[in-house]
């Protein structure tokens, strides 16, 4: 068989079937297939070998660096080398937003390798790999998402990575938008906590007013989401900010207002139902 291939996944998370099932044998040996039709030299039986040993206590975030890890050991030293064979690898971009199932984190492993050895130059015989890290996370984030990846690059090299993110919110691809609101969450699940973030979030803030009409509810979902992350540490900010959005807003702008705060209003907070109630008496 000569064409790029992903493994067969379901729609949604299964009851009593663990979510660390998709990064298994099969996704091992799609992903092996996939680098040997684009570099030869590249030992499939090898690298499975290693990557299932001993896999099997690992849940689905362990999975993705041991995959990662594997990868290093098995492709070439230099990382743009690396980097460059497992661009070449991908199967075709989404062209959906939605419905897209749990196939996607075939790409798991793809992001975890850039968050692990993408930033630091000894990976890259002395070179600095930022640019080489970024063309990598634009094209991982239209398959699956780059949030998980990009987060170190926003706690090690936060100005070149947050001017990066600026040019690439009115990108006219949804996916690379939204990896500009959903990448920098400060509470993102999963994920690396960014403490900077969590203590001060101004340096997004106007990421989110481009967003918060942005034509996809993909998106405006992530600005919903955001906003909720900084609700958590910043209660007043984004009750104010709430405040300014509800006016002359849309409907759609109403939606991620509600959305926004609906764990302070489960607690009970009366600014946050008050807010919530006008949003939605405006609908």
């Amino acid at each position: 068989m000569t064409t790029l291939r992903i493994p067969a996944a379901p729609k949604s998370i299964q009851k009593g079937t663990p979510l660390k099932n998709l990064l298994g044998q099969e996704a091992a040996e799609c992903l092996a297939h996939n680098i040997s039709l684009v570099h030869t030299a590249f030992d499939g039986d090898l690298f499975c070998k290693q990557v299932l040993n001993e896999l099997e206590p690992l849940g689905i975030i362990d999975r993705g660096q041991k995959f990662a890890k594997t990868l290093q050991q098995c492709l070439p030293e230099k990382y743009e080398t690396a980097i460059d064979i497992l661009l070449a690898s991908l199967t075709p971009a989404l062209s959906n937003t939605d419905d897209n199932g749990l196939a996607v984190f075939f790409y798991l492993p793809h992001v975890s390798f850039v968050a692990e050895y993408g930033l630091d130059s000894r990976n890259n015989n002395g070179q600095d790999p930022f640019e080489i890290s970024m063309k990598a996370q634009f094209e991982l984030t239209k398959r699956f998402s780059a949030e998980f990846s990009i987060r170190p690059f926003l706690i090690q090299a936060q100005e070149r990575t947050l001017e990066r993110l600026f040019e690439w919110v009115s990108n006219p691809d949804p996916h690379v938008r939204r990896l500009c609101s959903e990448g920098t969450r400060p509470r993102l699940p999963w994920a690396k906590r960014i403490p900077s973030f969590i203590q001060n979030p101004s340096p997004v803030l106007p990421m989110l007013e481009i967003l918060k009409n942005d034509s996809s509810l993909y998106v405006r979902r992530s600005v919903a989401n955001h906003l909720g992350d900084i609700a958590k540490d910043h209660p007043d900010l984004v009750f104010d900010i709430c405040k300014r959005w509800l006016v002359g807003s849309s409907n759609e702008l109403k939606w991620i207002i509600r959305h926004a705060l609906r764990h302070p209003a489960k607690k009970g907070c009366k600014v946050a139902l008050k807010i919530r109630a006008d949003a939605k008496a405006q609908k």
